[in-house]
């Protein structure tokens, strides 16, 4: 039997297949909108937590330590990245599924473990027998253009006893499956130096992030560089740090900007103790604008203070050529916006040091997830906790 279609019906007909398709990838994957556009976030509602159990045994390797988190659409696969420095087990990030009910994150399964490998192939050796071989490892990306994995190592810089330990903070690129490609070129300025200059130790790239097109790539220092400001403190310090922004490829710094850091949240107790308020994280969310996650925690008190900004470099300083910003001080820093201070959800807050875009809720919002670091301490928690972007 033959059929005959005119040229109106096949239209209608493409036009229905074609609404069909968009309302499947819609309800099905989220895709409300262009991953070009800018994602508008005017502040956050949390849904709920998830607590990874406590020292839980995955593959022969201990899940702790989670640093880093991202998320791989098309799969459905989220990458955790572990910063245990080869002392417990090697080098390593999961692939997990996070599964959600109307309540929020429901369950999470962990999917496969794969170990970051050096360009001959050899795992990496542990800071605790070869403190000069090790990296430290704090922040994972996925592209999803390349399908690639760009990992932050923070270095180290140890001075005094038998040697000073000097090793380079690093940007890694490496395949799904944990094995090297290539490093990523960095700023001189940010070699481990023996004097008080250049980064400080467990200061430098805690956050990176891919713009919503990949076409562009930002790494933030946790803390100032020596010649930049002090450290911050409970009182307000010109404390800048650098964002540093690159092409998608990572072969140019286009351009670096400066962003000040709030106060230490809490005075350390005892007060002469330990205190740190610094970068944890970084989430592009448009053109010239990112998320980042300020971290303050002092000795003396369990929690974290976590406070999350809206951070808009469209009018900022290029700084790349500023040697020194104590000496220099940026006329058009980074300007900030903030979005939440996680003390004011009355929760326990952890160590955040992760975030990713989550699911496309039922409302049509856009949602955040973040991973606390629990440091493989029992008195730790390592959450998942995940907010609603409110437009």
């Amino acid at each position: 039997m033959t059929i005959k279609i005119n040229t109106f019906t096949l239209r209608v007909i493409s036009e229905k297949l074609l609404f069909i398709f968009l309302t499947f990838l819609i309800n099905h994957f989220g895709f409300t909108q262009s991953i070009s556009d800018e994602l508008p976030i005017t502040k956050l509602k949390f849904i709920n937590q998830y607590v990874i159990p406590f020292n839980q045994s995955f593959k022969e390797t201990t899940i702790g330590g989670l640093s880093g988190i991202d998320y791989d659409k098309e799969h459905d696969i989220y990458y955790l990245l572990s910063d245990d420095r080869s002392d417990i087990n090697p080098v390593r990030f999961y692939t997990t599924k996070i599964h959600f009910s109307q309540k929020g994150i429901d369950t999470v399964s962990f999917v496969n473990v794969h170990f970051l490998l050096q360009p001959g192939g050899e795992k990496y050796q542990s800071f605790k027998l070869y403190p000069a071989q090790a990296v430290d490892p704090e922040d994972i990306r996925f592209n999803a253009k390349t399908g690639q994995l760009y990992w932050a190592n923070e270095g180290e810089r140890i001075l005094g006893g038998k040697e000073n330990i000097l090793t380079n903070p690093t940007i890694q690129i490496a395949r799904p499956d944990g094995s090297y490609v290539n490093p990523f070129p960095l700023s001189q300025i940010l070699s481990m130096q023996s004097t008080e200059k250049g980064p400080r130790r467990n200061g430098t790239l805690e956050g990176i992030s891919f713009s919503l097109d990949f076409s562009t790539f930002y790494a933030a220092l946790e803390e100032p560089l020596y010649e930049d400001g002090p450290r911050a403190d409970v009182v307000i310090t010109d404390s800048w740090i650098r964002i540093f922004q690159f092409d998608g490829s990572g072969k140019k710094n286009s351009a670096q900007y400066a962003y000040a850091l709030e106060p230490v949240a809490y005075p350390a107790n005892p007060l002469a103790e330990f205190k740190v308020n610094g970068v944890s994280e970084i989430l592009s969310i448009g053109k010239s604008q990112l998320l980042t996650i300020e971290r303050s925690y002092s000795t003396g008190r369990l929690p974290c203070t976590i406070k999350v900004f809206l951070a808009d470099f469209t009018h900022a300083d290029d700084i790349k050529n500023v040697l020194s910003l104590k000496d220099h001080p940026p006329q058009h820093p980074v300007k900030k916006q903030l979005l939440l201070n996680m003390d004011d959800l009355g929760i326990y807050i952890d160590n955040v040091e992760g975030v990713t875009f989550g699911p496309t809720l039922s409302n049509g919002h856009a949602s955040l997830i973040f991973v606390t670091d629990d440091n493989f301490q029992q008195k730790q928690k390592t959450q998942l906790l995940l907010f609603e972007i409110i437009p």
